[in-house]
């Protein structure tokens, strides 16, 4: 459809549609899912006037289809008290970069394995960064886009690379991860890589994958914050087996307490303990105040869910 001047604000956009049936998310004889746009970014791979919309789904009656997350996040990211405590959200996206029809890390021989961890982390040079074009374009590509990119790096596993998205407000960061993924996908797409957001890649001594999840509320940002911090990791803890359940698919093949890892059974938090469920950074410990890190998301996750779930149970839930 044709919007006459640049497009600023979701509502300027009509609602879409699209076949319910050919996802698996409406039955074939009322298919119909309505598209109501959300956020808008620049789209960097037609420039101009094109944007990209980031949008939600609904059925013709106006509720939200079981996959739309999105939904259920803004409800709890509106409820007083959350609006009050003003969470931050810094999201780090780790993700693999796979040979096409192989299935396996750039950079590695084909059915064999590159030599042990280390040299790759932040790694440079020909023998050590796998990608680094594709990462570089991505980055660019989500500056243009208006997304809040915050950094690339690459990761212990050759082939391996993160972004991070954040800090900002509520649900902004979670359809800025969205659509910085869809980004990513794109690029890597033009060159014949695959992107997997799978937890654990490749089995064995090697690290897995996830989206640790930065965390403060203005509470904990104030004077007296760490106080704050220590009682929401508190009630993190008490709810350890529902966050779990929220964290992604196939996560447990990823949190085996080795590799950067909690047990995915255990609760556990230390001052920067990358190998505890919750990190509390040396710099929060020193000031009394700052953030929390939540290492157990899974690089599969639904941001929609693990920010909400987040806020919903260090602000709002009363144990």
């Amino acid at each position: 459809q044709t919007l006459h001047g640049p497009v600023t604000n979701p509502s300027q956009i009509p609602k879409w549609n699209y076949d319910g049936s050919s996802t698996g998310q409406a039955p074939g004889e009322d298919s119909e899912v309505i598209l109501y746009p959300q956020a808008i970014y620049k789209d960097p791979f037609r420039g101009g006037n094109h944007i990209l919309v980031m949008c939600d789904a609904y059925t013709p009656a106006g509720e939200p289809i079981p996959t739309n997350k999105r939904f259920n996040a803004v409800k709890i990211f509106n409820h007083p008290e959350v609006l009050t405590e003003e969470p931050w959200f810094g999201i780090e996206q780790e993700y693999t970069l796979l040979q096409k029809n192989l299935n396996w890390p750039l950079g590695w021989p084909i059915g064999g394995y590159r030599g042990p961890q280390g040299p790759y982390y932040c790694g440079v040079g020909a023998e050590k960064a796998f990608g680094r074009d594709i990462v570089d374009l991505h980055y660019k590509a989500c500056l243009y886009a208006g997304v809040n990119i915050g950094g690339i790096n690459a990761e212990v596993m050759a082939g391996q690379w993160e972004f991070q998205v954040g800090p900002t407000v509520g649900i902004s960061p979670c359809d800025d991860l969205w659509v910085a993924r869809y980004i990513l996908v794109r690029i890597a797409e033009a060159v014949g890589v695959i992107v997997s957001f799978d937890p654990k890649p490749v089995e064995g001594d090697c690290n897995g994958a996830g989206a640790h999840t930065n965390y403060s509320t203005k509470s904990m940002r104030a004077d007296g914050g760490l106080e704050v911090i220590n009682k929401a990791i508190e009630k993190l803890g008490k709810r350890h087996k529902e966050h779990i359940a929220a964290y992604g698919v196939g996560n447990e093949r990823r949190l085996t307490g080795e590799h950067e890892t909690a047990d995915i059974n255990t609760f556990n938090f230390g001052t920067a303990d990358r190998g505890a469920s919750i990190r509390i950074g040396r710099d929060t410990q020193k000031a009394g105040k700052g953030y929390l890190e939540d290492r157990r998301p899974s690089s599969n996750m639904d941001p929609y869910m693990v920010t909400s779930m987040i806020a919903e149970t260090t602000i709002i839930w009363k144990p």
